[in-house]
């Protein structure tokens, strides 16, 4: 069988819900881990996977052709890793339907996960839904819930979304740790990725060790989400 190769699309309509967050560690942890793959960030406003991983592509979203880039990269990648930006659910779904998606997929060898973060609010529960339901049992789901303004997700927790997701939709559930304020501020300050910090002069050492634990416990959720996160063979060569 051949080994399929994956698109891994971070979706949620809202903003503030930790899209980009999750995307720029997602591609730390795959450069930490030596993973072939693409990175697309599809933000014209606030471009933060590239101000973080300056060799991410860029996809236009206003751009009826921006989309095709997509797909053009998994025929040379394994696996692409692509940053929704706020209010891109409609867009990307109407372009699904257009293009036809999942046959450009399956004729790719390719899967489709969407990621998909979630907060304490109430928006954010509406945007998963909407995607859940336009996409169904046609890809793979990985719910990311993001402590970042709240350690309580009441809503969605108590939801019939999540339970179709993970009853029906078999979709994975991890958790993005809170991490300081300060830390967040200073990163954002010098455009430094947690990797890149804990080797910056401009953190402490205490706050280095803070930032390596983060960083720690953070692979360690995505290492146990990786059959959805990863291509086949990716997952089948162990990380060191």
């Amino acid at each position: 069988m051949a080994m399929k190769k994956r698109l891994v699309l971070i979706l949620n309509g809202k903003g503030g819900v930790g899209k980009s967050f999750f995307a720029v560690n997602f591609v730390q942890y795959l450069k930490d881990r030596k993973h072939d793959h693409r990175a697309v960030d599809t933000d014209n406003e606030n471009s933060t996977l590239k101000r973080y991983h300056p060799e991410a592509a860029f996809a236009d979203l206003n751009d009826p052709r921006g989309l095709d880039s997509l797909f053009a990269a998994l025929e040379d990648a394994p696996l692409v890793v692509v940053d929704g930006r706020a209010a891109s659910t409609d867009l990307v779904l109407d372009y699904f339907a257009e293009v036809s998606a999942f046959e450009l997929l399956d004729s790719l060898d390719a899967r489709l996960t969407i990621v998909m973060p979630v907060n304490h609010e109430a928006d954010s529960v509406t945007q998963i839904k909407l995607i859940a339901d336009a996409l169904a049992e046609r890809c793979r789901y990985v719910i990311v819930k993001n402590q970042a303004h709240s350690e309580h997700f009441a809503l969605y927790e108590k939801s019939r979304t999540r339970g179709r997701l993970v009853d029906e939709l078999n979709a994975g559930e991890l958790v993005i740790p809170r991490m300081y304020d300060w830390l967040v501020a200073a990163i954002n300050q010098h455009n430094l990725t947690a990797t890149q910090a804990q080797a910056h002069s401009s953190f402490n050492v205490v706050d280095r060790q803070r930032l390596k634990n983060w960083q720690k416990a953070f692979y360690a959720q995505v290492d146990t989400h990786t059959g959805a996160l990863l291509s086949d063979a990716q997952t089948s060569t162990p990380h060191e």
